[in-house]
């Protein structure tokens, strides 16, 4: 079950729990006090703030300490958790205090109920800050058991129950609604990720897409291999046809009281990915399970979406196929036909993504969408480029700024990148419209995005977030991120339509 998140307005001396959340800040000097660690500082007749100097606590981000109350207040722990280093302004960002309710999850590691005082960073908690404290617990609190056959009796378990101190508990019911949504979004997402691609083949991950979706009311349809030749989609088949396990179209379609805009979401849903023919290095292929984090994202997005019942009519359309070496497999220099007629000189059967992308664009456009955005674990340049934790955006000038704004809201590092005009050329072909993959390697971020843009219709507002970093976290956990699947970019794209709603 996932932990419940709750918030109340009750007197500190009057709560209970296994254990209560406050934070401090990196000052020159050492530890910068925040409103809840000097409530709870009083209740502990001034005993907490000496013990964090005399520990040696800094106050940077991901350091959690944690403090026996010996029987002094009502919580047998406080956990005191690092922001960082304040703004000019002495404020934190917002995300500085989600990251910072995520450690303090992870390292309540057996500790049930949490009690958190985090909302009272800075102040009179507005939407942002309870977003950040609600998101932060719940995220962090998130773990993937579903394989494991011997979990350990009495084993640290995260916390099954956060309860937020606020001035005025009603008031931030909204907030916690919209918190517990997007945690259960960003966990679908997850747990998707986290499957093993011998459970979620293309057919499994459309079911259960499409079951999820299904729950909320919205309508699902699956194309399966003969509808996909039916409809022209040789992109999707191409990739798919060197597994027996069969590539899979998933449509899934919201439609909301009120709305005035139609935007259209797809994902690369490349279920494994071994590179094909033009077979990848053995080292580290087996996090190529995280290359359907695109699909996994859109699936979740329209779900969160239809649960929070916004204005806003929103269609996803998700190709997924398992890229395989057979005898059946697609080669390089096939040339393939697309839904829209385009045909493709394949020089590398490892730029698969873009090419089941393609068809899937391509008929996300036949809705006539007022915008289309995409997301997929595009290409390893854009590790090379921006890391591991920052995602590149590529498109329409307007709309990608406005994915990389709605971003610094939610959290989720990205960063706007150019489509260079010169680059185009790279993707020129002898014989066909164009290659999928140029055989010059600079920039291969930005000659994935133009790839892309060959299909889309000239007037379509779009944006591309290549994800293929920030979404698998391959290291150690920090702030709510776990180890593996992270749910980036569904906090993203849910800020994004909403500030489209906002536009009227």
């Amino acid at each position: 079950m996932p932990p419940t998140i709750t918030a109340t307005d009750h007197p500190l001396e009057k709560l209970t729990g296994d254990a209560v959340v406050v934070a401090v800040g990196k000052g020159p000097d050492g530890p910068l006090p925040t409103p809840g660690a000097e409530a709870v500082d009083r209740l502990l007749g001034g005993r907490l703030l000496p013990a964090l100097a005399d520990l040696g606590v800094r106050g940077t981000e991901d350091e959690v300490t944690r403090l026996p109350s010996f029987g002094n207040g009502p919580f047998p722990v406080v956990a005191v958790t690092g922001l960082g280093a304040p703004e000019p302004s002495g404020a934190y960002r917002p995300e500085a205090v989600r990251r910072a309710a995520g450690a303090a999850s992870r390292a309540l590691g057996g500790r049930g109920s949490v009690v958190s005082l985090l909302a009272a960073v800075g102040g009179t908690p507005d939407a942002d800050r309870l977003h950040a404290v609600g998101e932060g617990a719940l995220l962090g609190a998130y773990e993937f058991t579903a394989y494991k056959s011997d979990l350990p009796a009495g084993r640290p378990v995260p916390p099954s129950e956060f309860t937020i101190v606020v001035p005025d508990a009603a008031a931030a019911e909204t907030a916690l609604r919209r918190v517990r949504a997007v945690a259960d979004a960003v966990a679908l997402v997850r747990d998707l990720v986290n499957t093993p691609p011998n459970d979620l083949h293309p057919a499994e991950l459309a079911a259960r897409g499409a079951a999820a979706g299904e729950k909320l009311g919205l309508s699902a349809e699956i194309l399966d291999e003969d509808a996909l030749a039916a409809g022209g989609y040789g992109g999707i088949l191409a990739v798919g046809q060197g597994s027996v396990r069969k590539p899979r179209l998933l449509r899934l379609s919201y439609s909301g009281t009120g709305a005035r805009k139609k935007i259209a979401l797809v994902g690369k849903g490349i279920t494994f990915d071994s590179g094909g023919l033009s077979i990848k290095p053995a080292l580290k292929m087996e996090d190529m399970k995280s290359d359907m984090a695109g699909a996994a994202a859109v699936i979740a997005t329209v779900c969160l979406v239809a649960q929070l019942g916004l204005p806003v009519d929103v269609v996803a359309t998700v190709p997924m196929a398992e890229n395989l070496p057979s005898g059946t497999a697609y080669r390089p220099a096939d040339v393939v036909t697309f839904r829209n007629g385009k045909k493709a000189e394949i020089t590398n059967t490892d730029a698969e993504g873009r090419v089941i992308l393609a068809d899937a664009i391509a008929r996300a456009a036949e809705d006539r969408p007022d915008y289309l955005l995409e997301t997929s674990t595009l290409t390893g340049a854009q590790l090379v480029a921006l890391g591991a934790r920052t995602a590149g955006v590529m498109g329409s000038d307007d709309l990608r700024d406005a994915v990389v704004t709605a971003s610094r809201r939610s959290g989720e590092s990205m960063w706007p990148m150019p489509l260079p005009p010169e680059l185009r050329k790279g993707l020129d072909s002898p014989i066909a419209d164009f290659v999928n993959a140029n055989a010059d390697r600079m920039g291969g971020m930005l000659v994935g995005g133009h790839f892309l843009k060959e299909f889309v219709p000239d007037g379509l507002p779009w944006a591309h977030i290549d994800i293929a970093g920030p979404s698998f976290n391959t290291g150690a956990p920090w702030g709510y991120t776990p180890k593996g699947g992270t749910g980036v970019p569904v906090r993203t794209l849910l800020a994004t339509i909403e500030d489209l709603i906002a536009q009227g």
